[in-house]
């Protein structure tokens, strides 16, 4: 499962960027835009033009504590003892105690359970089920079944952000249910990082809500992920982020290249869900790389990429590996933000293959092919991103540019948010042929800014900051008025 990188490979990420604290200012502003020079047009660094360069958010005292919390032993047990039971494959046993994936499913509800036990009643944990019907990869009506542990924001807790590992697993035979069929990479190792994260969060409060799901039938065909994401959607709940961890268990690739501190981020450009509406207006003023999930991946970078975590986030411009697809996608195709985590590059011969020696190779997906403190760093960038999400404000809605009239000005228009701590906004913005956001105007808090730099030659977007100086993600704008 997954597109194979260049072995040894070392990708970089751009600097060009600065902390900024938000500004005191009460009202609109306007901005004008010192002129450049021919030469400094082609200067290294930040282009010419109104605010500061953008720089990553470095993580709070808080957010540091959490993840030195993340256990590497502990994530090593959970592989492991997903491992021993044998096969969870989706078409397996689901009342034998010992093997099978009903016997996981119990174990997965009983670990999360007695970690919401220190939540002080925040956290919940449920069995979320449904019968499927004869379909693909499915041959008789067979229950699916996701364990979801949600913990509960305390000011903000309608503001939902989402992540998954699944725990089924698969030999060769996509239909075996009986083989052994580990799993350790495929996927027990996101389970671990969903797992250990819900440990070391539940007995801390955040504003928003998480949700950590361990969902099932990915490899029969996404099946548990899009039952989770439908019924969150039947619910109406405001999902502003989604992860799924899937492959995040080795560094080393099928050559034996090692890229310990690399985890790659799977982030689509054209919505999923986009309507023919929608492309329209993406057609007229551009946007392609201005997507939700594009803005989710940018922050997930700007607030994981540190010290802390001791990873690199790797970017990657596509949905999902080449032709292939995770349990995001079952989100993307809600309209929601989304991602995908996997490992730099992979090998082939521990994923999807029974377990068995040819030729003194060994295949399998067994916990000995694992690299346990890779995962335990993965497992750190998800909580950074997770944390850092739930604990700013909410990625500011009805953000628009302002297209009643032509000007050679752009003025940005939004939506206050309503959480308690909100202290103001800031307008970023860069050139057309740059990945990142390159600079940020502090506009205080207000619902309205014009800055001194035409629409026509520069991308916006809007975030807002709370008054410890946590930012949300950016929120790309639509014209209107």
């Amino acid at each position: 499962m997954g597109s194979h990188e260049t072995a040894g490979e070392r990708p970089t990420r751009s600097t060009r960027r600065t902390f900024l604290t938000a500004s005191a200012a009460a009202t609109a502003a306007t901005v004008a835009a010192p002129l450049a020079t021919p030469a400094a047009a082609h200067e290294p660094g930040p282009p010419p033009g109104p605010g500061r360069p953008v720089r990553p958010q470095p993580p709070g005292r808080a957010l540091a504590a959490l993840l030195r919390e993340v256990d590497p032993d502990r994530i090593e047990a959970t592989v492991r003892r997903l491992v021993a039971f044998g096969t969870r494959h989706t078409l397996s046993s689901q009342d034998d105690p010992q093997r099978g994936i009903g016997a996981a499913r119990d174990w997965i509800h009983a670990r999360l359970s007695e970690y919401a036990a220190a939540s002080g009643g925040r956290m919940t944990v449920e069995l979320q089920s449904y019968v499927q019907q004869p379909a693909s990869r499915i041959p008789t009506a067979t229950r699916i079944t996701n364990v979801v542990a949600t913990l509960r924001g305390v000011s903000s807790p309608d503001r939902v952000y989402v992540v998954t590992g699944h725990y089924d697993s698969r030999a060769t035979d996509v239909l075996d249910a009986v083989s052994d069929a580990p799993g350790a990479d495929d996927d027990a190792s996101g389970v671990a990082v969903l797992m250990e994260l819900a440990r070391v969060m539940a007995t801390r409060p955040t504003e928003a809500t998480v949700v950590f799901a361990a969902v099932a039938g990915e490899e029969q065909g996404l099946y548990g992920s899009t039952y989770l994401a439908g019924q969150l959607k039947a619910a109406g709940v405001d999902v502003q982020g989604m992860f799924s961890n899937d492959i995040v268990g080795s560094s080393t690739a099928d050559d034996g290249t090692r890229d310990p501190r690399t985890v790659r981020l799977f982030a689509e450009g054209v919505p999923t869900a986009e309507t023919p509406a929608e492309a329209s207006v993406r057609q007229s003023v551009g946007g392609e790389n201005d997507s939700p999930s594009r803005q989710l991946a940018r922050f997930v970078a700007d607030v994981a990429e540190n010290g802390a975590t001791g990873m690199r986030v790797r970017v990657i411009y596509r949905r999902d590996r080449y032709l292939r697809g995770s349990d995001h996608i079952s989100f993307l195709r809600q309209g929601w933000p989304a991602g995908r985590f996997t490992e730099p590059n992979e090998d082939f011969a521990h994923q999807h293959q029974d377990v068995r020696v040819i030729d003194g190779v060994q295949y399998g997906d067994l916990p000995q092919f694992c690299d346990f403190d890779y995962i335990t760093r993965v497992a750190r960038v998800n909580g950074a991103a997770l944390w850092s999400l739930a604990q700013a404000p909410g990625t500011p809605k009805g953000v628009v540019v302002v297209t009643t009239d032509l000007t050679n000005d752009t003025t940005l228009r939004w939506q206050r948010g309503d959480e308690p701590d909100l202290a103001g906004y800031e307008v970023l913005w860069r050139e057309t042929t740059a990945a990142e956001w390159q600079r940020v105007i502090a506009v205080g808090d207000v619902t309205e800014a014009t800055i001194d730099l035409s629409k026509d030659n520069v991308f916006f977007g809007v975030r807002a900051v709370d008054r410890d100086g946590h930012r949300s993600p950016v929120a790309f704008p639509r014209p209107g008025s």
